[in-house]
């Protein structure tokens, strides 16, 4: 008898974990290697929050609360949708979970029914497919290109919808591509879905507050209201605030929905941490001032790291809108051999050979679902940047 199930078998283990992983135990076996694959700031949560979490601690808030967040937090985050997006959400439409994947596979494992489909815009976050997978749904993936910096169109959209499809998951800025949809380009995908009644929304808004030059960030059910009773809209305090190892994520949408994911939530994980909850709550409340300075070294970084991959042979790189990543492409690199002799196949051999040979680790683009490329991380210092960069350079150039 197989001890493992069949439902392990259709997925597999995080590449981006992976890649870090890697990076990590050839950099302690005493490597030079310069990681670009961890997707978090390299800042320090800020004080306040840090501070609140430490006072949650000396008053004793250390017990078990209610499953999907407390009354606090819960207020917190609705008058953030109203400050931020125009969305009026009742506590009782609010869930709160132990980050956002978590928030993410809660709705899919109360939704999904085995033959369901899911649209998924590629490229895409890593986990989307495999999530869907665990909770017997079908991913349907839509593939965007380099040609529209990597955002889907209307008509993309519309061919990938059949009367099986469930959701659709969206993500802007995007990981890994860090492309952001302008209100025009999102009024585009709203019209599409408002011809689908059947399909839901699952907006994944992680990298709102990582917005860059004139871009100005906007969310589904922003942009039509109609779409309001079909979305959820899903969030958390990881990016902007620096928090990835607190686990906080959280999400708004129809009670029904809310309901239905506090039930799973109950059977597996129940409250997430009670002093990081209480954290959020500063985060969500107190001074933003930190996020301007903070995105203005992104921008910096984001500049840096575009012009030195373009710079490089047989790479183009976009300019993204938002978040910390670019996606280059690679096309001009397939089939060529590096220095210690690898043939370059596709994006997957490239990257390893990147790392093998120069001791640079990027995550490579069949991972995300389009190739050939790969995503590099600049939430790291520009002296890494720069370095990772030349030796990405001299990589390419030496190419045969």
């Amino acid at each position: 008898m197989e001890f493992l199930s069949a439902t392990l078998a259709r997925v597999k283990p995080s590449p981006t974990i992976a890649v870090t992983q890697k990076a990590g135990e050839l950099k302690a076996a005493g490597h030079d290697v310069i990681g670009l694959g961890a997707g978090e700031p390299d800042f320090d949560t800020p004080q306040n929050i840090k501070d609140a979490a430490v006072a949650a601690i000396a008053a004793g808030k250390t017990k078990y609360t209610a499953v999907d967040g407390i009354p606090e937090l819960k207020q917190a985050i609705s008058a953030k949708f109203e400050r931020d997006n125009g969305l009026t959400y009742a506590p009782s439409q609010i869930s709160v979970g132990t980050g956002g994947k978590q928030i993410l596979y809660n709705a899919l494992m109360a939704t999904l029914n085995k033959g369901e489909e899911v649209v998924i815009p590629a490229p895409y976050w890593v986990s989307y497919p495999d999530m869907v997978l665990l909770a017997g749904g079908s991913p349907v993936v839509a593939e965007a290109s380099i040609q529209t910096n990597y955002k889907l169109t209307a008509d993309q959209l519309e061919a990938a919808i059949t009367p099986n499809t469930k959701w659709f998951i969206f993500n802007s800025p995007s990981n890994p591509t860090g492309a952001g949809y302008s209100w025009e380009e999102m009024k585009e995908l709203t019209d599409v879905l408002m011809r689908h009644p059947h399909v839901w929304v699952m907006t994944d808004d992680m990298y709102e507050h990582l917005a860059y030059d004139d871009f100005k960030f906007c969310t589904p059910a922003q942009v039509e209201p109609s779409l309001y009773d079909r979305t959820l809209t899903v969030n958390g305090v990881s990016k902007a605030y620096a928090m990835t190892g607190w686990r906080i994520g959280y999400a708004a949408g129809p009670e029904k929905l809310i309901a239905a994911m506090r039930k799973v939530q109950s059977q597996s994980t129940s409250n997430p941490c009670t002093i990081s909850q209480w954290a959020a709550v500063e985060a969500l409340n107190g001074t933003q001032d930190f996020i301007a300075p903070n995105n203005e070294m992104f921008v910096r970084r984001r500049n840096l790291v575009v012009k030195m991959l373009n710079a490089a042979e047989g790479i183009s790189c976009p300019v993204p809108e938002g978040a910390f990543y670019v996606y280059p492409s690679i096309a001009g690199c397939i089939g060529k051999t590096s220095p210690a002799g690898t043939k370059i196949e596709n994006d997957e051999v490239f990257a390893t050979a990147l790392l093998e040979e120069t001791g640079v680790a990027v995550v490579f683009g069949a991972a995300f679902g389009l190739s050939p490329n790969f995503r590099v991380s600049y939430a790291t210092s520009d002296e890494a940047l720069t370095e990772a960069c030349t030796r990405i350079q001299s990589f390419c150039a030496g190419l045969t």
